[in-house]
């Protein structure tokens, strides 16, 4: 079995022994345990030196965990042949109760409503070469507080010639004297201003080691703020759009000896569009996609944008849909664009991982450093069980996270037996033990020399 002690050893400089050795104990407990993941459920599993009072001694305790996530990537994940992109994405936790810190409303994509619970944003690094996300910060949403109650001022009841004479026709057209505003100086709403800080600290830590080019969001963040802040992080933003966008065509002078101020010529029209931005069509199971591209401007952003626009349709039935997806980076195939915007799903796969097996659903924290750290372990615990599925993958391909709990899970109750004996069995006896108890409640059960290593 990995020592998990080994693992932790990159992070002892940013952090203390004794959280390293908690750690070390905290780690096995969660890769074994059943049920539900809470600090009590940790306790139970990690046997000597993992006591409740250890456990909640661990999540009062203040970490650097952007530091530690980055470390712990760098020393085990990163590889210098592989390239990396940057991909964001909010992630709702449902929580029940009042107490929990930044407990509201917040609307999930999975019940496709506002819920009670905890919001997270995170940022992944995720490797264009292996097709997965791995978690790099993490932090908590938390809603301005708002004033509930309102005073209506009464209106004083007015007779009819009163509001004749009081209403004032207001001129149609643009107001005398105002000015064309810079599409570039924009008020960054909390939301873009919370991303811009968490991005702007990971390059201070990443830029000499790992150069980021694209930074990747969804269609939330499809708008002139979520462009205008990257790029004055240097990065070039890679989203979607609405499917109804005003887009046009660049205009063109037909006279290049008159100068002409004209900046937008023909608008897109997503039923026909020219045929000379379309790049490639394939048609699979009585779907057709075409796919076309072209630098296109938008009358609310502050450039032009490298613009990728999908369209299927059934061959049988004539149905039609599209997407619009687009780049800062006007050099970007279209390959590349759709590829990248796509491998932003695999931080998808990571918030399954966390609420599924690392408690990222499962915690009953309530105070700020507690929730704080029960949110960071979840993640945390998806980095390492990527490091260990990498592992135990050599041996068997298929190898699936509920495999290594219940290998994890397995050795535990072995090595609880074992204590129990009067004499330790045979080496050979003892790894067969090993073998036949870390395989119950596999799915993909391994060989003897696979369990051994």
């Amino acid at each position: 079995m990995p020592n998990i002690l080994a693992l932790l050893e990159c992070l002892q400089r940013h952090t203390t022994r004794t959280t390293l050795r908690r750690w070390s104990r905290i780690i096995p407990a969660i890769l074994a345990m059943s049920g539900r993941i809470t600090m009590l459920g940790i306790s139970r599993w990690c046997g000597k030196g993992g006591s409740y009072r250890t456990i909640q001694r661990f999540f009062a305790s203040s970490l650097p965990w952007a530091v530690l996530f980055w470390v712990f990537f760098k020393e085990h994940i990163f590889c210098s042949k592989e390239t990396y992109i940057l991909a964001g994405d909010e992630v709702v936790v449902s929580k029940a109760g009042e107490k929990s810190y930044g407990i509201d409303r917040f609307f999930s994509s999975l019940y496709e409503k506002p819920i009670l619970g905890l919001s997270f944003f995170t940022l992944s690094l995720v490797s264009v070469e292996k097709r997965k996300a791995f978690p790099i910060s993490v932090e908590q949403i938390i809603k301005p507080k708002e004033d509930k109650v309102k005073k209506v001022a009464e209106k004083p009841k007015s007779s009819k010639n009163e509001l004749n004479t009081e209403t004032i026709k207001k001129k149609g057209g643009r107001p005398k004297g105002s000015r064309t505003k810079d599409k570039k100086e924009v008020n960054l709403t909390p939301d873009f201003l919370r991303i811009r800080c968490m991005v702007q600290d990971l390059l201070k830590k990443i830029s000499k080691f790992l150069p980021l080019t694209y930074l990747v969001l969804d269609g939330y963040f499809g708008n002139n703020k979520a462009v205008v802040m990257a790029r004055q992080l240097g990065l070039h933003l890679i989203c979607k759009m609405r499917h109804d966008s005003a887009l046009y065509i660049p205009y063109e002078n037909p006279n290049p000896t008159r100068k002409s101020r004209r900046k937008y010529g023909e608008k897109i029209n997503y039923s026909f569009i020219p045929e000379r931005f379309l790049k490639k069509t394939n048609i699979e199971d009585d779907i057709r996609t075409d796919i076309y591209q072209a630098t296109l401007l938008h009358k609310e952003y502050c450039q032009a944008l490298n613009v990728v626009i999908l369209v299927r349709t059934n061959i049988k039935t004539l149905t039609r849909t599209h997407a619009v997806l687009f780049s800062t980076d006007l050099e970007l195939s279209h390959e590349k664009l759709i590829d990248y915007y796509s491998l932003r799903f695999q931080i998808e796969f990571n918030y399954r991982d966390a609420k599924q097996f690392w408690g990222l659903e499962d915690f009953m924290n309530v105070g700020k450093t507690a929730v704080t750290n029960a949110a960071n372990l979840a993640f945390f615990m998806v980095s390492v069980s990527q490091v260990l599925l990498v592992h135990f993958r050599k041996f068997n391909p298929d190898f699936s996270v509920t495999d290594l709990k219940a290998m994890f899970r397995g050795y535990k109750y072995v090595e609880e037996t074992i204590k129990l004996l009067p004499e330790k069995p045979d080496p050979v006896l003892m790894a067969n033990i090993f073998h036949r108890v870390t395989n119950l409640g596999r799915i993909h059960p391994a060989s003897t020399c696979s369990t051994s290593s």
